[in-house]
């Protein structure tokens, strides 16, 4: 039976890598602040950890296939001077405790894939940003994705495979962000928001836990890969191919100024919407890996199939 452990594995990333990997070959032990209050699978069990330091869920890492951390606070909020604190440190004491807790291990995971952000990218409407990219901009979300991937990376885990994981926006039926979007076009307002000229960046559920799988068996893999499609989209499209696909005519768009208002009555920040993320997958498609949903009319129709 092949261990996977999962850290912050309890949120819809966690659940839709559980839900994809056979249950008779792996096991999956979920390292949580609440253990006794999630449900779950058959191939699951919850382990307590504070997510700051090594105790002894560090245990449970001896002999295990891999592990996946996915830990930190959730960037839809306002970005308060505490809650940009809060999410910052979230990902780095995160990210320090499992680090130090596979130096210590005597049978140490195969390979530890650390969560990371295709944010890390500057704004971009024409020009692609792949791994080869490094002319990062000076703001917060660009900061915490460095600052969190610095952390990552200065772990030498000499037995230890190391993967940055750069997650676009993933898309499922159930799920995330899709739902939403589907709601607002059912209410006629799924119109481009903001000028609608920026770019989503995206990856549809199987091919995100694909490339998890993906990374498990190919030994050679390593660093920072950006799990998304390789056609990203301008949210004027993206919204007109929902609203065709469900067969909607119109939608009303959002205009920057309403999102800005919407983000403060709902606790979020437009940059969630507005910034431009121009981000293509060079290293996973150089690796070999093959996506099954490439485009995004495709992901739409198995969604809403």
């Amino acid at each position: 039976m092949n261990k996977i452990i999962l850290a912050g594995g309890t949120g819809f990333l966690g659940n839709v890598i559980i839900d994809f990997f056979p249950k008779n070959d792996y096991e999956f032990i979920i390292l949580t602040r609440q253990p006794n209050k999630i449900k779950l699978e058959s191939n699951c069990k919850a382990v307590y950890w504070d997510g700051k330091t090594v105790g002894d869920w560090s245990k449970t890492l001896e002999g295990a296939k891999a592990i996946i951390n996915l830990a930190g606070k959730s960037v839809n909020c306002r970005y308060t001077e505490i809650n940009k604190q809060q999410i910052l440190t979230s990902r780095i004491d995160a990210t320090n405790a499992i680090g130090n807790a596979i130096l210590a291990c005597k049978n140490p995971p195969e390979i530890w894939m650390n969560a990371a952000s295709a944010t890390i990218y500057r704004y971009s409407e024409t020009v692609d940003m792949d791994e080869s990219v490094t002319d990062y901009n000076d703001d917060y979300s660009v900061s915490v994705c460095l600052a969190w991937e610095k952390c990552f990376n200065q772990f030498k885990t000499l037995s230890t495979r190391k993967i940055a994981l750069r997650i676009s926006l993933v898309m499922d039926k159930n799920e995330g962000v899709f739902p939403r979007l589907k709601k607002l076009v059912q209410f006629g307002l799924g119109g481009k928001q903001g000028n609608g000229k920026q770019m989503v960046s995206w990856i549809y559920t199987e091919d995100f836990c694909r490339a998890i799988d993906f990374f498990i068996q190919n030994k050679n893999s390593n660093g920072a890969y950006n799990l998304c499609s390789p056609f990203p989209i301008s949210n004027e499209l993206m919204m007109k191919t929902i609203r065709d696909k469900m067969k909607f005519p119109f939608g009303l768009p959002a205009y920057e100024w309403q999102l800005k208002i919407g983000a403060i009555l709902i606790g979020t920040e437009t940059e969630l919407i507005l910034k431009s993320r121009r981000v293509v997958p060079t290293r996973l498609l150089t690796g070999g890996f093959k996506f099954k949903f490439e485009k995004f009319d495709e992901a739409i129709s198995k969604m809403l199939s």
